[in-house]
């Protein structure tokens, strides 16, 4: 799809269309040169195109059941095409969880956080492919199959969010929702080339119900291509009244003119040195930074534990899926099994019958001993330069859920190094495609102490602009 296609009063070739950001498209719509139906069918056009992907767990009915309310007509995002992750529950769409366990499931409300996607104006065209229940760093699951990378056949679009990732890298859309509870929106969106940014937990609408475990961490928010599309969906999607945990951000709208103080943290938690090629980039994203008259210096490995955070987390991501597993055992007459999860939520959920009844303290902690190791870094630094993964982007199979519990944490460990720390200590944390090797991108990470959500995304904008990011090479393009 190449070729031109008409929209409004413009006939435009697809490489057009994906050149538009959400704001540009929000824009269009706003002034009269394009229709929100005219949007939503180059979008659709595109989702078939690259169907090769395997990044859309359900389309969208093109006419929406009577008993779904239409997007926000006046929203800031009106008339912007839109995917939301199979994790989060939107009135007629399929939530599965990217799991067999829930396949046919679905929901007629919204949630506080659905309702502000829709107050926003945004068009859901469908949902994009997770990991079962986000667990792994690659999208590769029994119901859905796998989730390509545009940028070369037979790489892991990551995960979790890897569905959402894989679209916008490849321009079908001009961002998609995802959600962080260790880099699951991050880590996609290094190994694809594109934004990825965890707030300040609690900071925008929460999703629902916390759930055991896992639930104080997750972090709800977008994938996109520009730092201005994820500033205004934050503004979009932030809580802003009296429920709000945190002074609303608003729109930050470009760079700001403070100079900044630059820690470069290269060790992973698990005190490893990243892939030299990943470690060459981070240099060279430092030298950038001091280019820019910030002034940058190298931090000492973390004083943590990265053992016992790895413990603490997969912990919790075992007490979620116990309670998962618990509350469907009446419905199926018996726990679930290989039928409806796969081997490595199993394992996990085995495992973490194993543990003690003092798991809870350790884990909460081993959580507080490295939050106060992370945020000691700000006490002499007002940002945090990291990669957002320790090597290149990963081949299909290689965080497969069939590759056995005690492997696909090892291999996590190995690679997710650096982002899960941003999810316990409630820091802001965005990866950029600052990075390639070898043709393929590699995501650097800036992070900031919790709160301060409009100083990262200032900085994103100087670095966005300082050296833009190159596109995915999609068919018949760059």
């Amino acid at each position: 799809m190449n070729g031109a296609f008409t929209i409004g009063r413009m006939s435009i070739s697809a490489d057009e269309y994906r050149s538009w950001d959400a704001v540009e498209m929000a824009r269009l719509v706003r002034s009269g040169q394009v229709t929100p139906a005219e949007l939503a069918d180059a979008a659709r056009a595109l989702m078939a195109e690259r169907s090769d992907l395997g990044a859309v767990a359900a389309h969208a009915p093109a006419t929406p059941p009577a008993d779904v309310p239409p997007p926000g007509p006046a929203g800031p995002l009106a008339g912007v095409p839109f995917a939301v992750k199979e994790l989060i529950g939107w009135p007629g769409l399929p939530w599965t969880f990217g799991s067999r366990l829930f396949a046919g499931h679905r929901t007629e409300e919204y949630s506080p956080y659905a309702a502000r996607i829709r107050d926003a104006g945004l068009q859901v065209l469908g949902s994009t492919t997770s990991s079962e229940f986000g667990l792994l760093g690659s999208t590769e699951t029994a119901l859905h199959g796998v989730t390509g990378n545009p940028w070369r056949v037979g790489v892991s679009a990551g995960g979790s969010s890897g569905g959402s990732a894989a679209l916008v890298a490849a321009g079908v859309l001009p961002m998609a929702h995802g959600d962080d509870a260790g880099g699951s929106l991050r880590v996609p969106a290094a190994l694809t080339g594109v934004v990825g940014f965890k707030p300040t937990n609690q900071r925008p609408t929460p999703v629902g119900p916390e759930m055991p475990g896992l639930g104080r961490l997750v972090v709800e928010h977008c994938i996109s291509r520009t730092v201005r599309d994820s500033a205004a969906f934050l503004a979009a999607t932030e809580r802003t009244g009296a429920d709000a945990v945190h002074p609303p951000v608003g729109v930050v709208r470009g760079p700001a003119r403070d100079r900044l103080r630059i820690a470069v943290l290269g060790a992973t938690l698990m005190g490893a040195a990243p892939h030299p090629a990943v470690a060459r980039e981070l240099r060279r994203a430092a030298d950038l930074c001091a280019s820019l008259g910030h002034d940058v210096v190298d931090a000492a490995p973390l004083d943590v534990s990265g053992p016992a955070l790895s413990r603490g987390f997969f912990g919790a991501a075992a007490q979620t899926m116990a309670v998962v597993a618990a509350s469907v055992t009446p419905l199926l007459g018996r726990p679930p099994g290989p039928e409806e999860l796969e081997p490595f939520t199993l394992e996990l959920i085995e495992w973490g019958a194993t543990l003690g009844p003092d798991e809870d303290a350790v884990r909460a902690a081993a959580f507080a001993d490295g939050t106060r190791a992370y945020l000691r870094l700000f006490e002499r630094a007002d940002v945090v330069l990291s990669p957002t993964v320790a090597r290149p982007p990963w081949p299909v199979g290689h965080l497969s859920p069939d590759a056995g519990r005690e492997v696909l944490i090892r291999r996590t460990e190995e690679a997710v190094g650096y982002t899960p720390i941003h999810n316990m200590s409630s820091c802001p944390g965005m990866s950029l495609p600052l990075g390639q090797d070898d043709g393929l991108p590699v995501g650097m990470h800036i992070a900031a102490r919790p709160g301060a959500d409009a100083l990262l995304l200032a900085l994103a904008y100087e670095l966005e602009q300082a050296a833009p990011w190159p596109a995915a090479p999609w068919p018949g393009g760059a």
